[in-house]
């Protein structure tokens, strides 16, 4: 009954993920969402900027916090192992949810694009950007990133293995496609307001920060391999193939 348990609460982790990242599209883009980056009123500028930096200094925490080693070592004497990445996965679409609904816009344009070509080009980049995103996981197991992989090893009662390090795909022209996904999607847009503007350099920001301490790791865990991927493949500009045989 435990293991059952356990596969639905991954499930349900999934679908949030899910979730949150379709919203996650239509929220930047101004898509089909009833409340997007540039959407609704806020009472003042000194207000709405408080409470947007403190709703990406939330998740900025949330989800860089909860992913460092040693926060995962004690948070598992808390939360059994097979559904810590789930568990991950259920509280960081839970604070994207929370920063969506109170999300406060910012009034005036950065840039506008008027040309339709102009216009259609960044659409179109936008769109690649959460392209870029989303097959970037599935090249280095999705449902294992995700937590998926987990549960239903727990169901089959089966041991989980680490899927190691590999560098299919994307990855072997740069090490982290999905932040770079991410990146082209926050930027690419033909009407930039200082709301969509805050929020794109303060997420760029954040995953400079966020990818230095990741870096470090994945070097602690991988050691001398990824340090050697890390001399041949740059983090998030593809100049550099990565060779296997190398």
């Amino acid at each position: 009954m435990g293991r059952f348990l356990g596969f639905i609460y991954g499930m349900v982790a999934y679908t949030l993920f899910l979730i949150s990242f379709l919203y996650a599209i239509g929220f930047v883009g101004n898509l089909a969402v009833p409340k997007s980056i540039d959407s609704g009123t806020s009472a003042s500028l000194g207000s709405a900027l408080v409470i947007d930096l403190v709703l990406l200094s939330l998740f900025a925490m949330q989800h860089s916090g909860m992913a460092r080693p040693a926060f995962k070592r004690w948070w598992t004497r808390i939360v059994p192992q097979p559904v810590e990445r789930s568990t991950y996965v259920l509280l960081s679409s839970l604070v994207l949810l929370l920063l969506y609904w109170q999300w406060q816009p910012l009034a005036g344009i950065f840039w506008q694009v008027q040309n339709p070509a102009g216009r259609m080009v960044l659409q179109v980049v936008f769109w690649l950007g959460w392209l870029v995103v989303l097959v970037s996981t599935f090249m280095i197991n999705h449902f294992d990133l995700f937590g998926l992989r987990q549960v239903y090893l727990l169901v089959r009662r089966s041991a989980y293995t680490p899927t190691g390090f590999r560098a299919p795909g994307f990855y072997k022209y740069i090490r982290h496609p999905i932040m770079l996904g991410f990146i082209i999607a926050f930027w690419a847009t033909p009407d930039m307001t200082f709301g969509h503007l805050l929020f794109a350099l303060m997420t760029t920001g954040y995953i400079l920060v966020a990818l230095q301490m990741e870096e470090r790791d994945l070097v602690s865990l991988h050691g001398e391999s990824y340090q050697r991927y890390q001399r041949r493949v740059n983090m998030l500009f593809p100049f550099r193939r990565y060779e296997e045989s190398d």
